[in-house]
């Protein structure tokens, strides 16, 4: 099955790209870093190994400041990675951040937590976050199946609670010149999804988010769901399937193709309902108000599978 997504380019005034379609996978991690920075390491490896490693080409260094990734860069980001008791890493395409074409096509995005740490605090919700994107294009030529392998090769190698794999708006679609198109979008196609990867490491803990094509799950929610038999008794949809990923951690993947669903086409995603209705007592919702700019943090976006 080939997948059908929109074209998304919003630009801002001066004609640099926002926001595009693309695709993310993510995992949640309710550990701190020294726990996952193996991993996470192998984890671009695999990465770098799928899109190649002149596919990015900047990085945020430890002032906030987006630096060439050179060789002095790689020397930094490896180093944060093994470092402790925490990390942050952030790379995009070789675009660069300030590129006006081809930006948010590539990006590798952790936030190691140093959780449990004595002279750090973190809220109780608070876990450690990994966000890897693509591009559609990348899909289109690859096949859903190469991508799905791709996530479930990361998946391996990560000690997730929870996480999901699908399609997205990359860029930075809270910038408030395109927030309003960006709500509008992001009703229509419910399946793309909007993250903030410090929202959600702040708050997520062991919750899990809105269906997306693939979604991972772990303890403790797969065990309070009873398994993956009775996980997989519950789910009705022809071309849902669910896959054991060792003895307490499962993905369930909604059809051979990531949808974006149109409300204005009628295209609810039935597949993406029906999960988030067995999911709805774990599902994560904050508490920001209905009327916040920040659209993806608030009820009504969370629950557009639900209501």
């Amino acid at each position: 099955m080939k997948p059908t997504v929109p074209t998304i380019r919003l630009r801002l005034a001066d004609d640099h790209l926002a926001v595009r379609d693309g695709l993310q996978i993510c995992f949640y991690m309710p550990y701190p870093h020294e726990h996952l920075k193996a991993g996470v390491q192998r984890a671009l490896e695999v990465y770098l190994g799928a899109v190649g490693r002149a596919a990015l080409g900047f990085y945020v260094d430890l002032d906030g400041q987006w630096q060439s990734l050179d060789s002095e860069g790689w020397e930094f980001i490896q180093q944060d990675l093994q470092g402790e008791p925490g990390a942050r890493v952030h790379m995009v395409d070789a675009a660069g951040p300030d590129a006006s074409g081809t930006l948010h096509q590539y990006e590798f995005e952790y936030i190691g937590n140093a959780l449990g740490h004595p002279e750090a605090f973190f809220g109780p919700n608070a876990i450690s976050a990994l966000r890897i994107g693509l591009t559609t294009e990348y899909l289109e030529e690859r096949g859903p199946s190469h991508v799905r392998e791709l996530a479930l090769e990361l998946a391996s190698l990560i000690p997730f609670s929870s996480g999901h794999a699908g399609l997205s708006f990359n860029g930075v679609p809270q910038a408030s010149v395109v927030r309003d198109e960006m709500k509008a979008l992001s009703f229509r196609y419910p399946a793309m999804d909007v993250i903030s990867l410090d929202d959600v490491a702040r708050d997520l803990g062991t919750r899990v988010r809105a269906p997306a094509w693939m979604n991972f799950l772990g303890p403790p929610v797969l065990n309070e769901l009873g398994g993956v038999e009775a996980l997989r008794s519950r789910l009705h949809s022809p071309d849902t399937t669910v896959q054991a990923l060792g003895p307490d951690r499962a993905v369930v993947t909604l059809g051979p193709a990531p949808e974006a669903g149109d409300t204005e086409q009628g295209q609810t995603l039935p597949a993406y309902r029906e999960l988030a209705r067995v999911l709805e007592p774990w599902l994560y919702q904050s508490s920001s108000p209905e009327d916040s700019d920040l659209f993806y943090a608030t009820r009504r976006w969370q629950r557009r599978f639900l209501d």
